[in-house]
Parts: C-alpha cells; sequence; structure tokens
C-alpha cells in the first residue's frame, strides 16, 4: 500500500522539488502551494506524513499542524526559514514531530521522513500483542504495540514522538534520564546544546495531555540540570 505524503509550501521550487525526491522514495505525495487546498486534504485523504511550510500566503503552517493533531497522530514535520528559536518551539508545542531549517539538503528531508514513519509504523503495527510491550503504573498505561496510552482509563492522544518520551521514562521509572539521553533515544540523532529545548518543549506539551502539574507533577518530575525522571 502506497504512503501517502502531504507537501505544503508556497515557495513552488521547493515544493517541486521536494515531490521529486519523495516520488524516487517510491511515496505517494499530496502537494499544495497553500495552507487552504492542504485543509481540505487532510480531510478528505488518508495522509501518513506532513511536511508543513511555516510561512503560507493564507493558513500558516503552524494552524495547519494544530488543525491536524485535532484528529490525527501521523507524524508533521515543519520547514522553516528562519533560525530563531521561537518558531521551532512554536511548532513542537502545537504537535510537531520535528523541524528542518531552510535552506535544506532534500535528502536530510528524506532521512528525517524515513525515520518519522518507521517510528509511527513500529507503533502501529498488527504484530502479536506482547507482555513486555506494556507498562502499566499509578492509573498510567502504555501499550506500544497499539501506541495507546490511557490515564485513569482515559485515552491520550499522544504523538510518536510524546509516545516515545513517556515510554523511555516509564521504563527507567525512578532513575533520571538526561535530556541528552532522552533525545537520542528519541530522536536517534547526535545531541547539540538547543536539542535541550526541543526536549523541553515536548516534555511540557505532554505533562498538558497528561494534566500533570509542572510545580508539583504526579508522574514527570524535572531533575534540575540532569534531566528527567518517573518515580517507582
Amino acid at each position: 500500500m502506497a504512503i501517502n505524503i502531504l507537501v505544503v509550501d508556497d515557495e513552488q521550487a521547493i515544493a517541486d522539488l521536494v515531490e521529486v525526491y519523495l516520488k524516487n522514495e517510491n511515496y505517494h505525495v499530496f502537494k499544495f502551494y497553500n495552507g487552504k487546498d492542504a485543509l481540505y486534504c487532510i480531510e478528505n485523504e488518508k495522509i501518513d506524513l506532513a511536511i508543513l511550510d511555516v510561512m503560507l500566503p493564507d493558513v500558516d503552517g503552524f494552524s495547519i499542524c494544530q488543525k491536524i493533531r485535532e484528529k490525527h497522530t501521523f507524524p508533521v514535520i515543519m520547514l522553516t526559514a528562519k533560525e530563531e528559536e521561537i518558531d521551532k518551539i512554536t511548532g513542537l508545542t502545537l504537535g510537531a514531530d520535528d523541524y528542518v531549517t531552510k535552506p535544506f539538503k532534500p535528502l536530510e528531508l528524506v532521512a528525517r521522513v524515513k525515520a518519522q514513519l518507521r517510528r509511527f509504523t513500529k507503533y502501529n503495527s498488527s504484530e502479536p500483542l506482547r507482555e513486555d510491550k506494556i507498562i502499566a503504573f499509578a492509573g498510567l498505561v502504555l501499550n506500544k504495540d497499539t501506541h495507546e496510552c490511557t490515564l485513569n482509563e482515559k485515552p491520550l492522544n499522544l504523538t510518536p514522538t510524546e509516545f516515545d518520551i513517556l515510554w523511555v521514562l516509564a521504563s527507567n521509572r525512578g532513575r533520571v534520564v538526561s535530556s541528552e539521553e532522552l533525545f537520542q533515544e528519541v530522536w536517534g540523532e547526535k545531541y547539540y546544546i538547543n536539542s535541550n529545548n526541543t526536549v523541553m518543549v515536548h516534555i511540557r506539551h505532554l505533562r498538558e495531555k497528561m494534566g500533570d502539574d509542572a510545580q508539583h507533577p504526579k508522574y514527570i518530575k524535572t531533575v534540575w540540570g540532569v534531566g528527567y525522571k518517573i518515580e517507582k
């Protein structure tokens, strides 16, 4: 079955180039130069991953990402022409899984697409359920085979990246997981100083979805200068 990727960028040359590289990998591409058409596509087509430019002539990429997260958990990669950290943080806060700064190498973007799809596919596989793929404690249940998470029997709508973070922390209950270790484990990339901001934003987003007070958290606790931990 073909993998459908949504590409949205008002710079036609960039959108066309990305489309060529993705098609070379046998992906099916829905390409748009504005947000309105992209939103219509999201409502009427099965999308497996979205690549969204931040700056669009009508609906910005942040708004599209926010709209996607109302109903869908498929990966979202943001494209930004700015180096400003606030753009990256905004996208991650709204539920994006990754971001790429323009100008970028098309092969780098393709590599990130593949990494996100591997993660998403892994958590939506139909492999037989195994007990070592379930973590349950203090009202929180994580099922790695079905990518389902519930808190006090209520489902949490987590992105693949958020699920990964929570799984790593829950698997290491009682131990502090450093930001560097968490980033390398979840993103599979080398840790840089700005990577800490990426981790912080996702932790904050997780806490919001879990209703966990950052000042007095029940689940994800910050160990300042070290990392994060979940108590046993």
